[in-house]
């Protein structure tokens, strides 16, 4: 190897640039940005003047914070549905002369006050939930309207009633409580605000209600399109709005006890402000509950400050129109330029060099030269099946296969003419086994591993498996488990191919050249479900070997064949059987000869070969050429090996014109016929093998297997 190669090879091996790629495609990196934003006021602040930012500074905002922070959540409920609401400053002033009024004027219980202002805001929020929502009237006209309307009638109310609801005519434990005293040192407006963000959260990550808020806000019309109520949940956002800014009016009149014609005046620009300037967008569709915590806190302590230093009158508004200004820029560039940052630098090439390609050509004495033995092979459901990638036989000689349009398809036994939809899953099926029980066993593209019983009923053995500490990337969930088999004591092996792109993108793994992939055990038995080997270059195909103690794993991108013993004295061992194949190994299935058939779903190319040691080169491409002008491995010309379980290989099927099978990535014998598959084909092959056993199933071979 020369020194170049070697390092190169260092470099991308402790230098992988898919790190990066990784940590720009997380949601959790919206919130970098009012991180740091808010580190560098603190930071700018403490150097200004320490007292600005000292504890005790920060504690006395508590109260204040906790009425800033559920305005905020109110604002950015409704700016996720792709709204705005102007109206909260005025909803906050009418909800604190409310529970005023009723308890300090007419000495109704607490309780009874508390609830009167929340409902107040939530039919102010209602009204312009209607108006906007099922009228589709603007959203900005609309609340400014409301806003006017409302902080109209707060002002009459105060000119006749502004000096007897500042004068209690009872007390209340409640209220004194909520006034003044603390729970360990906290106050309880922040500890109601903190349940009042983690209820929003949930809401947004885990209900119904918050997945439709961030559908309609993302594309309303493709929202409706798909069936959801667009108008109600643009409706209930607003409903949401008034009652936060409703329950903060509570909260502010519990700390002050009065109110004045100022009281929420501008209170709809520190919510905007705090909700963008956390990172929620004002386009609707992306934010969270955490962004709105961030940016409350940012816009609180810039304002605090800016009082505390004694700067002229307005400079609050001033600070916060800077704020603002410099969020909406944010947003919108980190919009615009995030998707073309992360295209650029999510796919990174690894190095790798492959041994070299053993001849394939016609007489050249080479096992796996040229021939046409698959020229003649019968043809099963062409035209009416789309995507067997892995066909499989029963007992009774029925025919069973996935199609991309989530199905399994079952051919009737002798002639195969005859079909129907066995089961319905709904992603894409690819590796398929039986167990002993008669049970279908199949990985499904993005969905894991399931169960299908002879009475059709469909159960998800497993989706997710341990997630490695180190992984930047969030490997826990399965992305494309692609082939399985079953242990003599029931434990399911199966391959992930990658854990970095799916279904349609499973080519693109092929220009990293990384060990994405990953082979994991589920054991039935106690549900646990296991990562065994991880770091490898796209495995796919898995085959129990006889002496049931251990199994072979193809690796595609690596052009290999290796074996792994899950028992027995040489346990975690694993030993290159096949390592220098002139294509990519796709499933591997038992022969009947005691060996094993392998499908090569493509044939190697000197210049992808050549191109897998020059990474950069593969980056350039990635980022300066059209994907459809990508180079990728020849995956339209492919073949079938038989080989032992030394590697040998003992015989080599072509179709040399490739009209029948272009692109082979399984193939099963039974009863003296091989079946052939391709997850890009629309057909299922039938090749007769000449001198094979007649009588001879996969499923009386791992019967007849070691216990």
């Amino acid at each position: 190897m020369s020194l170049r190669s070697t390092l190169s090879r260092l470099r991308y091996r402790y230098f992988p640039d898919h790190i990066l790629g990784e940590i720009l495609s997380k949601t959790w990196i919206d919130n970098a940005i009012p991180v740091a934003i808010l580190v560098l006021v603190l930071a700018g602040l403490g150097l200004w003047d320490g007292d600005l930012v000292s504890l005790r500074s920060l504690t006395g905002m508590a109260p204040q914070y906790a009425e800033t922070l559920l305005v905020t959540l109110g604002m950015v409920f409704v700016l996720l549905a792709g709204g705005i609401d102007l109206s909260v400053g005025s909803v906050f002033a009418l909800s604190n002369f409310i529970v005023l009024a009723l308890f300090n004027m007419l000495g109704l219980p607490i309780g009874v006050a508390i609830a009167a202002a929340i409902l107040a805001g939530g039919l102010v929020g209602a009204v312009n939930g209607v108006l906007i929502g099922y009228l589709k009237l603007r959203a900005f006209l609309t609340t400014l309207v409301t806003m006017i309307i409302v902080k109209s009638v707060v002002d009459l109310l105060l000119l006749s009633f502004a000096v007897r609801i500042a004068t209690p005519v009872t007390t209340s434990t409640f209220w004194d409580f909520l006034s003044f005293d603390t729970v360990f040192g906290i106050p309880p407006s922040i500890l109601f605000a903190i349940v009042c963000a983690v209820v929003g959260h949930i809401m947004l990550t885990r209900l119904r209600l918050g997945w439709r808020i961030l559908a309609v806000g993302g594309s309303r019309r493709s929202a409706y399109n798909a069936g959801l109520p667009v108008r109600r949940t643009i409706a209930l956002t607003y409903v949401m709005s008034g009652m936060l800014a409703a329950a903060a009016g509570v909260l502010y009149a519990a700390r002050l006890n009065a109110a004045g014609s100022d009281t929420g005046v501008g209170l709809e620009i520190v919510a905007v402000t705090a909700a963008v300037v956390g990172g929620n967008s004002l386009g609707g569709g992306r934010g969270s509950v955490t962004k709105a915590v961030l940016g409350a806190i940012i816009v609180l302590v810039v304002t605090n400050s800016v009082v505390r230093l004694g700067l002229p009158a307005g400079g609050n508004s001033l600070a916060l129109g800077v704020i603002l200004l410099l969020a909406v820029v944010i947003d919108v560039k980190w919009v615009k330029n995030r998707g073309k940052l992360l295209s650029s630098v999510y796919v990174s090439p690894a190095w790798m060099q492959l041994p070299a390609c053993p001849p394939t050509a016609e007489g050249s004495g080479s096992p796996y030269a040229l021939n046409d033995k698959l020229a003649d092979v019968q043809l099963i459901g062409l035209g009416e099946i789309d995507g067997p990638e892995d066909p499989i036989l029963d007992e009774a000689g029925n025919l069973y296969a996935g199609t991309r349009h989530g199905d399994i398809i079952r051919f009737h036994a002798p002639d195969f003419t005859t079909h129907e939809v066995f089961v319905h899953i709904g992603g894409h099926p690819l590796g398929l086994t039986f167990d002993r029980q008669g049970n279908l066993l199949a990985c499904v593209a993005g969905m894991g591993v399931y169960r299908i019983t002879p009475e059709r009923e469909i159960l998800r053995l497993t989706d997710q498996t341990n997630r490695s500490w180190l992984s930047v990337i969030d490997d826990s969930r399965m992305r494309l488990a692609d082939d399985l088999d079953v242990a003599p004591d029931g434990r399911i092996f199966f391959s992930e191919a990658t854990i970095r792109f799916d279904m349609s993108d499973w080519m693109v793994d092929a220009l990293e050249a990384r060990g994405n992939g990953r082979i994991i055990c589920h054991d039935p038995a106690t549900g646990r479900t296991r990562t065994i080997l991880p770091h490898l270059r796209f495995p796919n195909g898995i085959a129990m070997c006889r002496d049931g103690q251990s199994f072979l794993f193809a690796e595609t991108w690596g052009c290999s064949i290796s074996r792994y013993w899950f028992d027995g004295p040489r346990a975690g061992q694993v030993e290159v059987v096949v390592a220098d194949l002139p294509g990519y190994p796709d499933n591997i299935n038992r022969a009947s000869d005691g060996g094993y058939w392998v499908a090569l779903v493509g044939m190697r190319t000197p210049a992808f070969d050549l191109m897998l040691t020059n990474p950069a080169l593969r980056k350039r491409m990635v980022e300066r050429v059209a994907p459809d002008e990508w180079l990728f491995p020849n995956m339209n010309y492919g073949c079938v090996i038989r080989i032992d379980e030394t590697g040998r290989v003992t015989d080599c099927l072509w179709d040399r014109t490739g009209r029948n099978h272009p692109m082979i990535t399984s193939m099963r014998e039974h009863r003296g016929w091989l079946y052939l598959g391709g997850v890009s084909n629309n057909r299922i092959g039938r090749y007769r093998i000449p001198g094979a056993d007649p009588d001879w199933t996969a499923a009386a071979s791992y019967r007849g297997e070691a216990a």
